[in-house]
């Protein structure tokens, strides 16, 4: 689950009632009438010409950003609802509005105060609180989201969305008895979860007890084959134990389900590659650059296939590539290092295995920071 993904699962919260500061004026009432009836562009219109008549009018300003929140023109009403909340701070409603109209934009980072404002309003507001941890859920600020949505799973302990995002929260934050306990609680509640079989098994490569994550992917691939990333989470599993031909298998599983997937395209090319059939490699990792021209993994190997061929201007292209998307991964420097001593450019393989030598950790290659990347993209791994 990523982050945007689990954040707007919570976009359908329904609007605050407009807020009334004084007795309606004769226009109005007639913006009200509209907006009642259904006409919501004539509804915007009339609280435009009331806000232009009466610029102070701060309930005018709260009611136009409702209107434009269900016309779902959500940067226009955020900015009505900052006008209102400038001529008055107090006005009921207008702070949750506003951190939901932001929050619809997936900035999720602007409505984090609006929420705070809302619950600091009333501490009671389930729905404020709910908000407010999606918001540092989606802002990617895990460890503060986490409390908030423990008081939310505090009054709704059946909702398996909230327990599946804080799991996740904890995962990202690597508390992985975090996560096991909120995954063991969805799976009494649901024990058919591929879901909270999926997150037990992150939680567990990242305790190292990857023999048990590999068992509980198995079990969520038994019960829905056609989850998004079970296959390529358990060829991971596998493909970390070097059990290539089995992760192999799991890779193409995966590009059954979704043909475009980046990174189980370069892991399949890997696993191929590494059994010493280069022919099958190329052609995937070739796709997965296609796929996502970010992939180190996927120009690390294309390098290393292209200097097994005696292509080395062709190599050294690549492994460039991967050096500039991974200037951390000690295999690419070795890599580099190996190909400019073959060519005779002595000085720069010196300078590429000083800097190997120098680096003494590479990047986190874990399931959670796999799972996480962006659309089926391929973080960078020093693993190779």
């Amino acid at each position: 689950m990523t982050i945007k993904s689990a954040a707007l699962l919570f976009t359908s919260v329904a609007l605050l009632a407009s807020p009334r500061i004084h007795p309606q004026t004769p226009e109005a009432s007639r913006a009200i009438s509209l907006e009642q009836a259904g006409d919501l562009p004539g509804a915007e219109k009339a609280w435009r010409a009331v806000t232009t008549d009466n610029p102070r009018d701060a309930g005018a300003f709260a009611s136009l950003g409702v209107v434009l929140s269900k016309e779902e023109k959500y940067s226009d009403a955020a900015t009505a609802y900052r006008q209102a909340l400038a001529l008055n701070s107090r006005l009921t409603g207008v702070q949750l509005n506003l951190g939901l109209a932001e929050f619809k934009q997936g900035h999720f980072s602007q409505a984090i105060a609006p929420f705070k404002a809302a619950l600091r309003d009333d501490p009671s507001s389930l729905q404020a609180n709910t908000l407010l941890a999606m918001s540092y859920y989606g802002a990617a600020d895990f460890s503060k989201s986490i409390p908030y949505l423990q008081v939310a799973i505090k009054s709704e302990p059946e909702n398996l969305e909230l327990r599946g995002v804080l799991a996740q929260a904890c995962l990202n934050i690597r508390q992985y008895l975090c996560a096991l306990e909120q995954d063991q609680q969805i799976n009494k509640i649901n024990p058919d979860s591929a879901q909270a079989h999926m997150l037990t098994g992150e939680a567990l490569d990242g305790l190292r007890r990857t023999d048990e994550a590999i068992a509980e992917f198995r079990l969520a691939e038994k019960v829905s084959p056609d989850e998004p990333n079970v296959h390529f989470g358990l060829g991971y599993l596998l493909w970390e134990k070097k059990e290539y031909s089995d992760a192999a298998s799991e890779f193409q599983a995966e590009l059954d389900n979704s043909p475009n997937h980046a990174q189980a395209l370069t892991y399949l090319g890997d696993c191929n590659l590494t059994l010493n059939h280069s022919e099958i490699a190329r052609p995937l990792l070739e796709k997965a650059v296609q796929a996502d021209p970010g992939n180190e993994l996927a120009h690390l190997d294309l390098g290393m296939i292209d200097a097994d061929a005696n292509q080395p201007e062709d190599a050294l292209r690549e492994f460039a590539t991967a050096e500039k998307l991974a200037p951390n991964d000690v295999n690419v420097h070795w890599r580099l290092g190996r190909l400019y001593r073959s060519v005779g450019k002595l000085d720069r393989a010196k300078v590429e295995f000083e800097k190997a030598r120098s680096i003494t950790q590479s990047a986190d290659t874990d399931l959670v920071n796999q799972l996480n990347s962006p659309a089926g993209k391929t973080p960078a791994t020093g693993a190779k």
